[in-house]
């Protein structure tokens, strides 16, 4: 968690006011009531406030259960829960969180009832996760008390808030919202008013990518998904991911964002996702979306695609450089080796006939056209080679079935499911992860935010197993930019520009984190 002393949170003495008891609202007032506060529950559907108050009672109960909580800290949370009749009973209310429709008219003419009710230092919040906190409090006599809170899905277990300013926002306010989320036990960062925020902004890419790959017929769905988790460490991959929030609400706040940058090429809509909105598969929810599912959400996939055991090479395998691949692969390898210092050309490892490199944004083939050197073969990005199962490799057009077979065999011999993807630039885990960086070192160049909170956002926002800034500093700034313009160059699309921040830290041989 942010270890930021939290100076100017909201006494314990200060009611909230939550407004909106569906699933977000009803989360953020188990929070606030938690955490010692008198929280006051609005929604204009009657019973609704008070059956969100019975079922957070309820949770509290299985907290207990749990050992997560007292009893008397659950009972004492449960009966500082209340529910409202009419906005006008919030006139108390030091800090109101709206959690309701993703509409802007809607919530304007909220924060305009509002102003009219509770007293000119109370701090008026919104959970949005897209629309402008700016034209949010456009028309208010007092905008600066105006900022966003913007929670994640399920709130009470995802630490991640983001205290979201708008041009007229009070940098105090914004600072007591931060350091109130702190004493709620949240990991709160601060983001500029700008297209989705930083989460949904900067985790675009891996959906984008993953849908690039299919459509470039690099492999099939539930092969992608298991080598951006097996091989990249996230959690899920794109395709189930994508299926679990519904393709509908995906595909909806990636149009959003699309138009919102002026159709900005980075973040341009999927014609195969439209396809499924179209079809009604919208994932989980609908029982079909990139996968099936049973009556019980359980997914049907096949297993991802493997290649079948092949023969160790005859002739020392030899290895090159002290690459963290090359360091897994020489101590697990228990056949015939060399071992060489690093090669001019940056390959890590000849077996046979075949030459081995690290992916860097070119295709196999074209590598090999560059290089002369037909049987080349490229390797995919690991979050750790030594903790990935699997490994994706791709041939060149050129290279010969007995030398990819060779470098498939050494892979294996050390302990790696191997997956041979269609010979794509970038493969699959470093295609992804460098477009995160690059969108992630965008937010930062244009003040959206920091490169810490950058970080901190994409691994308690969306599970990321390391934030893509530090990632981009693991592998090398200098790395990233190259796959990014090699990219570039074989798509000819604006999509790939490197961020001129990546290219001053190019420049300067300096990391996002020095």
């Amino acid at each position: 968690m942010n270890q930021h002393r939290a100076t100017h949170a909201l006494q314990t003495s200060v009611m909230v006011a939550v407004i909106g008891s569906g699933t977000m609202g009803a989360g953020i007032a188990q929070v606030a009531a938690a955490a010692g506060h008198t929280v006051t529950l609005y929604d204009t559907r009657p019973g609704a406030a008070e059956q969100a108050i019975s079922q957070i009672r309820a949770m509290y109960d299985k907290l207990v259960i749990r050992e997560k909580m007292t009893g008397e800290a659950a009972h004492a949370a449960g009966m500082r829960l209340h529910a409202a009749n009419t906005l006008e009973d919030l006139t108390g209310a030091g800090l109101v969180v709206e959690a309701i429709v993703e509409q802007l008219a809607v919530k304007q003419e909220l924060f305009d009832q509002l102003e009219a009710i509770v007293s000119d230092d109370c701090i008026l919040a919104s959970n949005t996760s897209s629309l402008s906190i700016t034209s949010i409090a456009a028309r208010l006599r007092r905008p600066q008390r105006v900022v966003g809170m913007h929670f994640f899905n399920p709130v009470p277990m995802m630490a991640l808030v983001e205290v979201v300013h708008g041009l007229a926002s009070d940098a105090l306010v914004a600072q007591c919202v931060y350091d109130t989320a702190l004493e709620w036990g949240k990991s709160p960062v601060f983001a500029k008013s700008t297209p989705g925020f930083i989460v949904n902004r900067v985790a675009r890419p891996y959906y984008a990518e993953g849908l690039r790959l299919l459509h470039e017929q690099a492999a099939q769905v539930h092969t992608i998904d298991a080598l951006l988790r097996e091989c990249g460490g996230f959690r899920m991959g794109p395709f189930e991911l994508m299926d679990l929030i519904g393709h509908d609400v995906n595909f909806a706040v990636t149009q959003s964002v699309f138009r919102a940058y002026f159709n900005d090429p980075r973040f341009t809509p999927s014609l195969i996702q439209q396809e499924l909105v179209n079809a009604g598969y919208l994932g989980r929810k609908s029982g079909r979306g990139f996968y099936t599912y049973d009556e019980s959400g359980t997914q049907s996939a096949p297993a991802p695609q493997t290649e079948a055991p092949c023969p160790l090479p005859t002739p020392a395998v030899q290895f090159y450089g002290n690459h963290p691949l090359i360091r897994v692969l020489r101590g697990r390898f228990k056949g015939q080796m060399e071992l060489h210092p690093p090669h001019a050309s940056h390959m890590l490892m000849k077996a046979g006939s075949a030459r081995v490199f690290i992916t860097d944004g070119r295709s196999a083939t074209q590598r090999a056209y560059d290089f002369d050197c037909p049987d080349t073969v490229v390797v995919d990005l690991a979050l750790d080679y030594e903790q990935a199962t699997r490994v994706a490799l791709a041939p060149a057009d050129q290279c010969q079935p007995a030398a990819f077979s060779a470098v498939t065999a050494v892979f294996q011999a050390c302990g790696f499911a191997v997956t041979r993807l269609a010979d794509v630039p970038g493969l699959a885990v470093m295609r992804t992860v460098c477009m995160l960086a690059n969108e992630a070192a965008e937010a930062v160049n244009q003040g959206v935010c920091s490169v810490a909170d950058a970080d901190m956002a994409m691994r308690k926002g969306v599970n990321y197993p390391r934030g893509p800034l530090a990632w981009a500093d693991t592998i090398g700034v200098r790395t990233v930019g190259e796959v990014l313009r090699n990219l570039s160059q074989t798509y000819g699309e604006d999509r790939y520009r490197v961020s001129p921040l990546i290219q001053r830290l190019q420049a300067s041989g300096r990391n996002f984190h020095e």
